[in-house]
């Protein structure tokens, strides 16, 4: 007998389900299965593999309040996030259906006569996806969509938090839509077991790994060794920045539903908020104000914008980062009691980019507030991170706005907004410690394919000698 996992709700500590965990065995079995059946799957018609992923997108639609109660209760998703969530990873099935039909090869000029230089796109083959549990159905599916889609087979990891809503209700999901069985494992088990077999097994060509940067970094070093490809989206310290001619009113909606969305549980969440000295008491005193307000307890309630942190191992993370942070001078403006694994919003004040707060990525809800007392500080304090994912930047000249994100270091800069979004079209990934590779669109169709130059000969050729 194995071991056997438990999946609890974080709210309630409720056991969900109980699950065998797989074994390095399991692994090797997955991937000579995905082996077996790929070759089938990629010589399937377009239009075959875009109907598979248009069925599974109607029965995703289909089963949708089953999928978001898998949310709240697995992943602790308030129904906000988890409404968020379900509606994200439906694009990105809608979107990867279109991916068969839109694969394109070139005919390039040749140098020899009577010769063709054509570059074929093709699958990559079979390719490991390892996704974290915040968002775990969207972080899941926006690999293993476009990776089907485009005729490779998958092998899931999902984490062990979150099994169904990241990844066994996806594979039921694609068996009822008539996806061939072999063609999407999925892999339940404890990143210390299969976690290494995962990324090492011989047969996967490329991996898709979302979650830290600590990880991400042991997974690019194995890969590398392997000589794999690999797509990782990693952590992220994002800024939202408030020049001095900001709209403070859009400025904090931005802040608060960037920093506290699914208790600030997402990579490209608020993780730092710097204002203009000019704004920054302003600022102060409209965010207190909306996040006293916020509703706190119950994810399944309507209306709850903070529910529950993953585990107790996070809520002590974040307790201490807290507490560091206010024991090296920060002020504290907002606090409140956890109950359970719910953590009442925190703010504070005065804060410094080299405070633990401002300096780690926090994952939970807690805004740190930094004066500068320009924009060129702001920039420069902006910058001051190993990471680089998503950011934002308020003023009321857009133009300005848009040459301070040019200069900032991060994959993502939205004017205006808040630095939480995701798009299926367009190039969602991180600069620095943050990522390497692009998901969404065009991307994913270069991340998911590899190109193959064959060149034909049409008449007898001179050669050198």
């Amino acid at each position: 007998m194995g071991k056997i996992g438990e999946d609890r709700d974080p709210y309630t500590n409720e056991l969900l389900v109980e699950i065998p965990l797989a074994s390095v065995k399991d692994v090797d079995d997955a991937y000579r299965s995905a082996k077996r059946m790929q070759r089938q799957w990629a010589s399937a018609l377009p239009q075959e593999r875009r109907e598979v992923l248009s069925k599974a997108a109607k029965i995703f639609a289909r089963r949708k309040d089953e999928i978001v109660d898998w949310l709240v209760r697995e992943a602790g998703s308030t129904l906000i996030k988890a409404n968020l969530e379900f509606e994200l990873a439906r694009q990105s099935i809608v979107e990867a259906s279109s991916y068969p039909l839109h694969v394109e090869g070139r005919i390039l000029p040749a140098g020899a006569p009577g010769k063709e230089s054509r570059i074929y796109r093709l699958p990559i083959g079979v390719v490991g996806v390892i996704s974290p549990w915040n968002f775990p159905l969207q972080l899941s599916m926006r690999s293993v969509a476009p990776a089907l889609a485009l005729g490779n087979a998958v092998v899931l990891k999902p984490a062990t938090e979150t099994p169904v809503s990241g990844g066994l209700l996806i594979a039921k999901i694609y068996e009822e839509a008539g996806l061939p069985a072999g063609v999407l494992s999925v892999i339940v088990g404890q990143g210390s077991d299969v976690g290494d077999a995962m990324v090492e097994h011989p047969i996967p060509r490329a991996i898709s790994f979302t979650g830290s940067t600590t990880v991400g970094r042991r997974i690019g070093e194995k890969a590398g060794r392997a000589v794999k490809r690999v797509c990782l989206e990693l952590g992220g310290n994002g800024p939202l920045v408030v020049l001095d001619d900001a709209d403070l009113d859009r400025a904090v909606d931005a802040a608060i539903a960037g920093k506290f969305l699914h208790q600030g549980q997402i990579c490209m969440a608020v993780n730092r908020i710097v204002v203009d000295a000019s704004q920054y008491d302003a600022f102060l005193d409209r965010f207190v104000e909306r996040v006293v307000s916020l509703k706190v307890g119950d994810p399944a309630l309507e209306g709850t914008v903070i529910g529950p942190l993953i585990n107790q191992k996070q809520l002590t993370h974040v307790q201490k980062l807290v507490a560091d942070t206010i024991a090296e001078g920060a002020r504290l403006l907002v606090r409140g009691q956890p109950k359970g694994l719910v953590m009442p919003p925190v703010v504070l004040a005065d804060v410094t980019n080299d405070m633990p707060a401002a300096r780690e990525e926090i994952f939970g809800p807690v805004a740190p507030v930094i004066r500068v007392e320009d924009e060129d500080e702001a920039l420069r304090v902006a910058n001051d991170t190993e990471y680089g994912l998503s950011a934002a930047v308020f003023t009321r000249d857009i133009e300005r706005g848009v040459r301070f994100a040019e200069r900032l270091e991060s994959g993502m800069v939205h004017v205006n907004d808040s630095p939480v979004n995701d798009e299926p079209n367009t190039a969602f990934g991180g600069e620095k410690a943050s990522g390497l590779g692009r998901f969404g669109g065009e991307w994913a169709i270069a991340e998911f394919t590899t190109d193959r130059w064959i060149s034909v000969q049409h008449e007898p050729r001179k050669y050198w000698f």
